[in-house]
């Protein structure tokens, strides 16, 4: 008897000496556990994200820099970005911040970071975009990459989705981000999730600018504590969705001048510069030029501008002097000096027929980008038919004809199309080869070929033009 009673008093002490084991993949991870009482000199109460860099020290995400302080002034780099969502990532998944990347440890004497880089890599949080860079200053488009994929949406699920949605489509609101801005997907997921909420009224996040220690500290800790996460003080009206006020410039990101422009990119930049500032005059300046040479760089630049059909530009003249300046005046064959004003009804017409969609619900917020864009490519087929007698100068050519009189050529249907795509904030670009020319879009996400010509090509719209992959949209024009 006595030695059972020992036998069970063993098992008893057995079980009460095993620690307890903290859930796996559980926000009950993120739990404060200790207390901030003055930790770090160069932080008061009155400091700017006092409230995060203590709760930053709480979760236990932090012990400050090696002198002591936080330094929430002092620029981050990519690797202590890195650092900070391995963490997080880490706490969740075990309950030990340190556990996950402790299981990456490489040989002594390397960086701290590269064992949080690979255990991120090795959770498919990031990539090997930051291999090369962990030592730079972080800008606040690669923490937003960064960070948009630490958590899952289970743990980190939007709760502004339908207000971010209509105030970056009212154009009102992140306005310094755009199709064009590095993450931008990213970044407004933080926005979605309150995480971020910018820096002003409007909401910029400021994606090229370096994050400040306190600034990362602000995000970090609303991705563990739901009670800091923000709200966007936004009033967007009734009408947040409208496009009104918008011009041309505004669907094109801004470029670089570059005077003497010698690759396709180089000349994208300065044309995207000439447009963005709703200008069609470029001047440019080479050390010389001949009426060969010449002849180059007026082709290279229509053909730059010939991907941006939106903006109904689809000729060039040109004037040069040997000395190498050369002045590029962009057109349309049928417009002459009309151009602005054809380019003004256009894009007025365009904003109604937005308006419209989203006035009488045809287009919801909740909608994903290839459902709107869908919605688009069903209405250009509805409210237009081929131009079959038009010439080299007809307006047909234009998106403009197609709003104004509801006939085009396959460069009016492209442009009239990407001109509403990019109203509703959707990236893409127009594709051509010698006798045909159509849409390139990015649809959450995906790079899709659209053909709203070919998908005209019968009594109701042909959807097996809408949506293609490269593969699909090379079996029907090769470029």
């Amino acid at each position: 008897m006595k030695k059972r009673f020992f036998a069970l008093a063993l098992a008893m002490a057995l079980v009460l000496t095993i620690p307890a084991v903290a859930a796996q993949d559980s926000v009950d991870n993120f739990v404060r556990s200790r207390t901030y009482t003055g930790q770090f000199p160069d932080l008061t109460a009155a400091s700017t994200f006092y409230d995060n860099v203590t709760a930053l020290y709480e979760y236990g995400l932090t012990v400050g820099k090696a002198d002591g302080t936080f330094g929430p002034r002092d620029p981050l780099t990519v690797g202590q970005v890195v650092i900070f969502a391995g963490r997080i990532r880490s706490l969740y998944r075990t309950g030990d911040a340190e556990a996950g990347p402790g299981a990456h440890q490489g040989q002594p004497g390397e960086a701290t970071a590269l064992r949080y880089l690979r255990y991120l890599q090795a959770e498919g949080v990031i990539g090997t975009e930051f291999d090369q860079l962990l030592n730079t200053a972080a800008t606040r488009a690669q923490v937003a990459h960064v960070l948009a994929g630490t958590l899952p949406e289970e743990a980190l699920p939007p709760i502004h989705q339908d207000l971010v949605t209509q105030a970056y489509a009212s154009r009102r609101f992140i306005t310094d981000v755009t199709e064009y801005t590095p993450y931008y997907q990213d970044i407004l997921d933080l926005y979605r999730t309150g995480v971020a909420v910018g820096s002003d009224a409007t909401g910029s996040y400021l994606p090229d600018q370096p994050i400040t220690r306190g600034a990362a500290a602000a995000m970090l800790t609303r991705m563990v504590d739901p009670d800091l996460r923000v709200t966007p003080d936004w009033d967007l009206g009734a009408d947040a969705w409208s496009a009104r006020g918008a011009a041309m410039g505004d669907l094109v990101s801004l470029g670089t001048y570059i005077a003497a422009p010698s690759t396709a990119a180089e000349m994208d930049e300065s044309i995207r510069y000439m447009l963005s500032s709703n200008q069609n005059t470029l001047t440019l300046q080479y050390p010389s030029l001949s009426v060969v040479s010449a002849r180059r760089v007026m082709e290279a630049a229509l053909a730059a501008v010939k991907t941006y059909c939106e903006q109904c530009y689809n000729t060039v003249n040109c004037s040069f002097t040997a000395s190498g300046t050369i002045t590029l005046t962009f057109s349309a064959a049928s417009a002459g000096d009309q151009i602005l004003s054809y380019r003004d009804a256009a894009m007025e017409a365009a904003i109604a027929v937005h308006d419209s969609l989203w006035e009488d619900g045809t287009i919801t917020p909740s909608m994903t980008d290839y459902e709107k864009a869908r919605v688009y490519f069903t209405w250009i087929c509805d409210n237009c038919v081929y131009d079959y007698s038009a010439g080299d100068s007809s307006l047909s050519h234009i998106a403009y004809n197609l709003f104004e009189n509801g006939t085009a050529v396959c460069d009016g249907y492209t442009g009239a199309y990407n001109l509403l795509l990019k109203l509703e904030g959707i990236d893409c670009t127009a594709l051509s080869n010698s006798s045909h020319i159509w849409t390139v879009a990015t649809l959450d996400g995906t790079e899709y070929h659209i053909d709203t010509t070919w998908g005209d090509s019968g009594p109701a719209p042909n959807y097996s033009y809408f949506a293609m992959t490269a593969q699909e949209s090379w079996q029907h024009h090769s470029w």
